[in-house]
């Protein structure tokens, strides 16, 4: 009975031992498979988090070059870059630069894009970004129907010759491209405006302003409006119905816009392709936007046309946004920093 006994624990013991050798292979099998999984997913989610990382980066970096309206940068700082040396000229922008940062309380600037439609982009950009409504005469007219009532209404099919910017086009579908800058312009403004949170704007703003198909819509249209204004104050001069404002009367009495069709062909069909807008077409833009536009020519620094308003005579509630320029050419936006 004692043997059977023995022999019963002793195949017993052997049985429990073989089968933990069994479970503790299975055992470390699988701790090693977990191990081996567990560094796999450790590679596969850094390999992940740095790819995300570097997806992130080339889209901030293409963003950043898309954008026609750069982030604010130091405005001391910048102009130390721009104007080194010491020539006459670079210390008369570094001292213009240094009264703004001093007496005006302009800490950072953003650059706007150095191409032909830099003042109207600029412009556009702080209505947008400071959610400026739509001037008064927008509100009571549909802006869509301009073109159409300039075409057929007010006989003027010569805007067939109008031409888009870079984009130098001409012909009879000239009406349906300057509808579509209409409503492009219409939309993204009651969108932008209604918008009522700061952040969310800007994010809105950016999106907008580093599109350059969508953008260049918004500048034609606004093109297209001067264009209509001037035409309704000419037709107003000829019939002596009422008063024009005396900035049509400056625009008339240059030789190259005596007219609307010279100042299309002579002025409007070039800005955005080999000119911008020169002063008297801020003024108009001004009035038009129903926006005070103050701006800082640094070139003209201690002198009475340093700083000068667009259009000079504007009334007490419109809004006001500022630009600076250099050379009358290029604008950038000031940010005011008390």
């Amino acid at each position: 009975g004692r043997h059977e006994v023995w022999s019963w624990k002793t195949a017993s013991k052997e049985s429990l031992c073989l089968m933990w050798q069994k479970v503790k292979v299975q055992l470390m099998l699988s701790m090693s498979f977990l191990t081996a999984l567990f560094w796999y997913c450790r590679r596969l989610y850094s390999f992940l988090a740095q790819l995300l990382k570097r997806w992130s980066n080339y889209l901030q970096r293409q963003l950043i070059r898309n954008l026609s309206v750069l982030p604010e940068v130091d405005l001391l700082g910048y102009s130390a870059r721009e104007w080194k040396g010491e020539t006459k000229q670079a210390k008369q922008m570094r001292e213009a630069y240094e009264e703004l940062y001093r007496s005006c309380h302009i800490k950072y600037l953003r650059q706007v894009r150095r191409d032909n439609y830099s003042v109207v982009r600029a412009v556009l950009f702080q209505i947008f970004s400071q959610g400026i409504p739509f001037p008064s005469w927008m509100k009571e007219r549909d802006i869509l129907k301009l073109p159409e009532k300039l075409l057929y209404s007010q006989g003027c099919n010569w805007i067939q010759q109008y031409s888009f910017g870079p984009e130098r086009y001409t012909g009879p579908n000239a009406f349906g491209k300057l509808r579509k800058c209409m409503e492009a312009l219409k939309t993204n403004w009651a969108e932008i405006s209604a918008t009522r949170d700061y952040e969310e704007r800007g994010s809105m703003c950016n999106t907008l302003f580093s599109d350059e198909s969508k953008e260049y819509k918004l500048y034609e249209a606004i093109k297209f409006i001067m264009l209509y204004e001037v035409v309704e104050a000419y037709e107003q001069i000829k019939s002596r119905d009422k008063p024009v404002h005396n900035l049509f009367n400056l625009l008339f009495v240059r030789d190259s816009s005596s007219d609307p069709l010279s100042f299309m062909m002579n002025h409007l069909n070039s800005i955005g392709d080999s000119i911008c807008l020169d002063q008297v077409e801020l003024f108009l833009l001004g009035y038009l936007l129903e926006v005070k536009i103050r701006v800082y020519r640094l070139h003209r620094f201690n002198t009475e046309e340093f700083q000068v308003n667009y259009p000079d005579e504007y009334r007490r509630e419109w809004n006001e946004i500022c630009l600076l320029t250099e050379d009358d050419r290029y604008y950038h936006i000031p940010v005011f920093r008390t």
